[in-house]
């Protein structure tokens, strides 16, 4: 096996101990059993060098919070023991809960990598608990926005910067615990990267990793050469932005050059909005990065990948969005984003891809009391179904796409919240028709037992399913509704921010995929 080879392997690795290391230490049920968090190394000038295997959305995204940092404080002026953090959006960031944390890799006396880690944290303050409000119209009503930080010095935290994190939220405890973790994966990896430089020497370490980056850049060109030198475009349409119910649409040009090279052009995207779907660059670079890695999916997952990239955001756009723009609800934004990017790619390569998935992470975020008037919260996110392809029908419950995250254990609710989870299955009959059918995407339904609560809950495809694919049937759609003690029914959109009270049952229904080729060839999906 060659240096490179091994290098790969053994970074890779260190960076899912890094992931793993993260769930094993957070508190927050969202981190520690959602697994909403993700782990990556980078070389001193941002490039990202190795990632763990989750999750695409926050990985992708820490890229630009990386770069943020770095234009503030360069790495040549770093020292062991440093720590840094951001979560700002116009510094890179993706939305405020995900707080973005660094340490530089010290070797042989200067600053050979960079160990980061990025976390969705339960409450950073804001109008409504769990920092996620569907309704927001700025970024101030979302939560604190730290821009870079100089959060720790020779390992000591900065009693000042603490002190402020923790007056800002609503849930301290897990706050402390979670920065706690994502210092711990951190300082791991700088231990374990630092030996690992210093035993084959700074200068070999950075050869090697250059080399890595050039084979990752190959592997693309090389499927890049088998597209036509084409474009395509698609487009999907959010159902509104939280305020207003009007479509926002997002467009996505693919265009394979001469090089090769891929141009991703979102042209045509609806303005940026009064509401909180505005996705920071972040989120787009990770759908980017999710489509080349489709496209070249033996490559080393680091910044190779994207020397072939040519992205164009439209400034003022839904996917670009000037300040003070509200950005919580971002996920469905890159979501449907990711979707538009993989049909288009599908024009390019009809014979490998698959229908849409259901093209949605629903968030749901509830805070209230018990009937004791002790204080609760917890956020969860729900998949939906995959898209049937030309091998196999689309999966059941799937975080496709750009998110793979995990839902929360009934258990681990009723431990947190008065709630009594009552039913866990999958939406039947939601995924679409076709020769390989959609997946079916979830039902959930939980009872409020005690005590009152507010709900947050950022949704999508309630109005229309995700389209099938060569013929295949669109998927069926998502609903959420309430259904009160007395059997009377409360229906929502897909944003919505409302009261549960004890007794009531609250169930969602979550999109399926599309189906794959018509269904008179031979429906194979269960």
């Amino acid at each position: 096996m060659s240096d490179k080879a091994i290098l790969r392997i053994a970074l890779e690795g260190l960076a899912d101990r890094m992931q793993d290391m993260l769930l094993a230490a957070a508190k927050s049920p969202v981190a520690r059993e959602g697994m909403d968090c993700a782990a990556a190394l980078f070389l001193p000038d941002g490039r990202v060098l190795a990632q763990a295997r989750s999750l695409p959305l926050l990985l992708g995204g820490m890229i630009p919070a990386v770069s943020g940092i770095l234009a503030r404080f360069p790495a040549t002026a770093m020292a062991e023991g440093d720590g840094f953090l951001t979560n700002d959006p116009w510094s890179g960031g993706t939305h405020l809960p995900d707080i973005i944390l660094i340490r530089p890799i010290v070797a042989e006396g200067r600053t050979v990598a960079l160990a980061g880690t990025i976390l969705h944290h339960q409450d950073v303050g804001g109008l409504a608990p769990g920092s996620i409000p569907p309704d927001a119209r700025d970024i101030f009503q979302e939560g604190l926005r730290l821009p870079p930080l100089h959060w720790r010095r020779a390992s000591v935290e900065d009693a000042g910067i603490a002190s402020i994190l923790l007056a800002n939220t609503r849930t301290p405890a897990m706050l402390r615990a979670d920065l706690d973790a994502q210092w711990a994966a951190v300082t791991q990896a700088a231990a374990e990267v630092s030996a690992l430089a210093t035993r084959i020497g700074a200068d070999a370490f950075a050869q090697r990793a250059a080399w890595l980056l050039d084979d990752a850049r190959d592997a693309l060109a090389d499927a890049l050469r088998a597209m036509p030198e084409a474009e395509a475009t698609a487009e999907f349409a959010l159902e509104g932005d939280g305020i207003t119910p009007d479509p926002v649409p997002i467009r996505a040009t693919l265009k394979r050059l001469p090089g090769p090279r891929l141009s991703v052009d979102f042209a045509g995207s609806a303005p940026q909005t009064a509401g909180p779907v505005n996705a920071a660059p972040s989120g787009l670079l990770a759908a980017c990065f999710a489509l080349l890695r489709r496209i070249a999916p033996d490559a080393a997952a680091n910044h190779g990948l994207l020397d072939l990239l040519d992205l164009s955001l439209p400034e003022g756009s839904v996917v670009n969005p000037r300040f003070p723009a509200a950005v919580n609800a971002r996920t469905a934004t890159v979501k449907l984003a990711t979707n538009a990017l993989l049909a288009a790619h599908a024009q390019l390569a009809p014979g490998r891809a698959r229908a849409s998935n259901a093209g949605v992470a629903v968030v749901l975020s509830a805070a209230g009391t018990d009937g004791e008037g002790r204080r609760w919260m917890f956020t969860e996110i729900l998949a939906g179904g995959e898209g049937g392809g030309p091998e196999r029908p689309g999966l059941h419950a799937l975080s496709a796409d750009v998110s793979n995250a995990r839902n929360l254990p009934a258990e681990v609710l009723e431990e947190i919240a008065p709630i009594r989870v009552e039913a866990f299955a999958r939406h039947r009959g939601s995924g679409g028709a076709g020769a390989s059918t959609g997946g079916d995407g979830v039902h959930r339904a939980y009872r409020l037992l005690s005590g009152s609560a507010e709900v947050s809950y950022r949704g999508e495809r309630h109005l229309a399913g995700a389209p099938g694919a060569q013929g295949g049937g669109a998927g069926g759609v998502a609903r959420l509704r309430i259904i009160g003690a007395d059997g009377t029914e409360r229906p929502f959109p897909s944003k919505a921010r409302f009261a549960w009270m004890a007794g009531e049952l609250l169930i969602i229904e979550t999109a399926g995929g599309g189906g794959w080729g018509p269904p008179s060839q031979g429906d194979f999906g269960t």
